[in-house]
């Protein structure tokens, strides 16, 4: 757990320090235990009924017993793969753990599917041999379209190959109690399925049955995992000073910073085994701060810079696991700069449990000192209107409602306000548009590899370095899940850069499970997410360029380095 001697605030240290003295004074963490929702709002709904997390660890392990018996059986069945069907909070802490833990031998490897791109379906339906694999479809609402659409494919992929009379066995659910994910594994004879508490949203579901469920399934030492949560709620609990209460204190400095000093971006240099923390605790913080003109821009995986790229907008947050080699030498130079920085050492990698309820409860403070509610997500829906109207004129029309590209040259075809000039000038002209402490943010519908995530870094440096600003990077659909709340709902200072491209391939999504007809592709639902989000983007007042790569992601993105180069 952190240590306010790991902490160098500088200049900020006397607000914080006031900060956290109005917490205790308006006894903020006792009432936060208690259940109190006027910490962050009038009303009720959307806060008491969202604070099931703080006693996540202890329920959860409750339920152990029927879970680890599941694991046991699919083991000793001898099945080899687990995926997760998903998206952003029902995925990312799964797909934390699996990333880094170390699970024992003998159990399934997990992969979590978020992608509605059809390349990252069809990968998965290649690779896995689907007599050996269960698939765990996780949906809070029950109703989430990329979740229902995966399960919906993967159902008549799996009947195809073991009869549909055993393809249910293949399938566990993870839901809350009466939502239509519930139904539809009774439905189709799910082999288990797994009722959350239902006051726990989404996003702080990580030690709930939506992150250890999955976790058990592949080995992971569960047991091990849940002491540290419990450990850390006995830290940040209402017996706690607030001075000595880890989450506590860091809430207060990322709200105080944030709210009144303008270090409104948290950025995470973490050592190597703890890099997929960043994309789960991007989505905790992005979702939940992002609304009422506020925000906190978590910055994960930015490559690191040298000490000058870095404006006076950031908060530093170094995490490492010990032993292992971190950014030591950047963090003294930055620190010596006078930038705000916070240092965590985990002993263990199975620490994580412990931090990560320890963030969420730093995100709810956050959120008190904001003056938001940490726990709704106002602006979600808003892309997701846009994105069923876009697939409704698709139904209807047999196309996408596509606009007029501003350019085309190179087979790149780019959409902007920008009305004159070639790719070259349309491009830059977008960029000037850069103001001090802003944030770019990359947005990738393209299938996600390894090639394709390396240019975008690079691309990153690249602004990063030559605006002297924050940047991002997500993938579609799944940022929509984690940062798209903060994109509408922050202050407005992002400009956002789409990158589409012309499938090779593509695959049906079946109407119904069970039967062959489809009036849907990934690929069109893809699309029809895209433009649904850049028009949600462009209603919300925010700067947005789309740059359609046309067939060739890889020559495309390189066309656009020179561009910038």
């Amino acid at each position: 757990m952190i240590s306010r001697d790991k902490a160098t605030l500088g200049e900020y240290g006397p607000a914080v320090e006031g900060a956290l003295k109005e917490l205790r004074d308006e006894r903020v963490v006792e009432r936060m235990w208690d259940g109190d929702h006027t910490i962050w709002g009038p009303e009720p709904e959307e806060i008491a009924d969202r604070l099931g997390w703080l006693r996540s660890p202890q329920e959860t392990e409750e339920a152990l017993p029927e879970i680890q018996a599941l694991a046991t059986a699919l083991r000793d069945e001898g099945i080899e793969h687990i995926l997760l069907l998903g998206m952003g909070g029902s995925s990312l802490a799964p797909e934390t753990f699996s990333l880094s833990l170390d699970a024992r031998e003998g159990y399934p490897d997990l992969a979590v599917l978020d992608s509605t791109d059809p390349e990252a379906v069809l990968r998965h339906a290649d690779r896995l041999d689907l007599s050996r694999t269960v698939f765990v479809v996780s949906t809070k609402s029950g109703g989430t379209v990329e979740t229902f659409s995966f399960f919906k494919y993967f159902y008549n992929r799996v009947a195809e190959v073991v009869g549909e009379e055993h393809a249910g066995s293949h399938f566990v659910a993870i839901t809350d109690p009466g939502s239509g994910l519930q139904d539809t594994a009774e439905r189709y004879s799910f082999r288990a399925t797994f009722l959350n508490n239902p006051n726990i949203g989404g996003r702080y579901s990580a030690l709930s049955l939506f992150g250890i469920v999955p976790a058990t399934l592949v080995g992971i030492d569960v047991p091990w995992l849940l002491s540290g949560g419990k450990t850390a709620a006995s830290e940040c609990g209402p017996e706690v000073k607030v001075e000595e209460n880890p989450g506590a204190w860091l809430g207060v400095a990322m709200g105080e910073l944030a709210r009144n000093h303008g270090c409104d971006k948290l950025t995470l240099l973490v050592s190597p085994s703890l890099e997929p923390f960043g994309p789960w605790v991007e989505q905790l913080i992005a979702e939940s701060t992002g609304k009422d003109g506020m925000g906190i821009l978590p910055v994960a995986g930015e490559p690191e810079g040298v000490p000058n790229a870095y404006s006076d907008d950031r908060l530093f947050v170094s995490m490492r696991l010990r032993g292992e080699q971190s950014s030591d030498g950047l963090v003294d130079e930055l620190r010596g700069r006078g930038h705000p920085v916070i240092e965590v050492e985990l002993e263990e990698a199975y620490d994580l449990g412990g931090e990560m309820f320890r963030w969420e409860v730093a995100t709810a403070i956050a959120g008190w000192r904001l003056g938001i509610n940490p726990f709704d997500q106002p602006n979600v829906e808003s892309a997701k209107v846009q994105a069923r109207k876009m697939v409704a004129e698709y139904q209807e029309k047999g196309e996408l409602p596509e606009p007029e590209p501003t350019v085309e040259e190179d087979s790149i075809s780019v959409y902007s306000s920008q009305e004159f000039g070639g790719l070259n000038e349309v491009i830059e002209e977008f960029l000037l548009q850069t103001r001090p402490d802003d944030y770019v943010a990359l947005q990738a519908w393209l299938p996600p590899a390894g090639e394709t995530t390396e240019a975008l870094q690079r691309l990153r440096m690249l602004l990063r370095d030559r605006h002297k600003v924050a940047t991002t990077l997500g993938y579609g659909p799944r940022f929509l899940h984690s940062t798209g709340q903060l994109h509408k709902g922050d202050g407005g200072n992002g400009l956002f850069v789409q990158f589409t491209v012309e499938h090779e391939r593509d695959a049906g999504i079946p109407d119904e499970a069970g039967a062959p007809e489809s009036s849907l592709s990934f690929g069109v639902l893809e699309k029809a997410q895209a433009l649904g989000d850049r028009q949600a983007l462009l209603e919300a007042g925010r700067r947005v360029i789309r740059v359609h790569l046309g067939g060739d992601v890889d020559g495309g993105l390189e066309r656009v380095m020179e561009v910038l180069s």
